[in-house]
């Protein structure tokens, strides 16, 4: 597989609190990779790296063999377009409704109105949303939200999605119909997913790979397989304590 990300040995701290301490992993062209942890532990931290919204205080980042982090603003511009980001609220924009949510970003890169027309019901219905398009942000539920938000986001044909904790906040026939997306966009727009959640039943239905994180550290990698059979005290207790799994994890996959 094509690397598409790496992460080499990243760190950051805020004052004196170290929240990225040498984080290194790779994420390839296509997959849906899941970065898990508990609050707290870098994981939107990792999402603000890989688009520039922060630098690391040492270490590097690739997006597709071009080194990232010390990389000239053009440079950095062109690769940012290559991104794509659901917010945790879908950050919509009240004053406007859905359609020109879903055209905003269209209309900064100035395409013709006439084509907005027609990408804007398309990306809804990719999202199972019809006839939303002069409806405000508040007169849909938190779910239809974030549907829109990632409307939003696929309409501009990115490369890499970013999601960040898409899961919080709505109820579980949501979240699963959030995660059954985000394996659609995947399959659907060959998109690269990097997911951070503290959700481990959704982790386990959508990710080819899991990144476990814990007091800034990567402390395992690998399939969902693997990471359930790791015996770390730290993983057993998310595994189980949090999520409470049932003994064949893998049945509803």
């Amino acid at each position: 597989m094509k690397e598409k990300i790496r992460l080499e040995n990243v760190r950051k701290s805020f004052g004196q609190k170290v929240v990225l301490d040498g984080i290194s992993f790779s994420v390839y062209e296509g997959e849906i990779l899941c970065i898990l942890g508990k609050s707290g532990t870098g994981k939107s931290v990792i999402l603000k790296h890989l688009i520039g919204f922060l630098n690391p205080d040492s270490g590097s980042i690739y997006i597709d063999g071009i080194e990232f982090t010390h990389a000239d603003e053009k440079t950095k511009e062109k690769i940012r377009t290559k991104f794509g980001i659901l917010f945790q609220g879908a950050a919509l924009f009240d004053s406007m409704n859905v359609f020109d949510n879903v055209a905003f970003g269209l209309r900064r890169i100035k395409i013709p109105e006439e084509e907005i027309a027609r990408i804007v019901p398309e990306m809804l219905a990719h999202v199972g949303l019809r006839g939303v398009e002069l409806k405000r942000p508040s007169e849909l539920s938190g779910g239809m939200q974030k549907r829109v938000g990632l409307a939003r986001a696929i309409a501009l044909k990115p490369e890499i999605m970013l999601y960040d904790e898409p899961t919080t906040g709505v109820d579980p026939i949501t979240a699963g119909a959030v995660n059954k997306l985000i394996v659609y966009m995947r399959n659907t727009f060959a998109i690269t997913s990097i997911v951070v959640t503290h959700d481990i039943r959704s982790a386990l239905r959508i990710a080819d790979r899991i990144v476990m994180l814990h007091n800034g550290k990567v402390i395992a990698e690998g399939s969902a397989k693997d990471v359930l059979a790791n015996n770390n005290p730290i993983i057993r207790q998310f595994v189980e304590g949090k999520s409470k799994l049932d003994a064949h994890p893998y049945a509803h996959m």
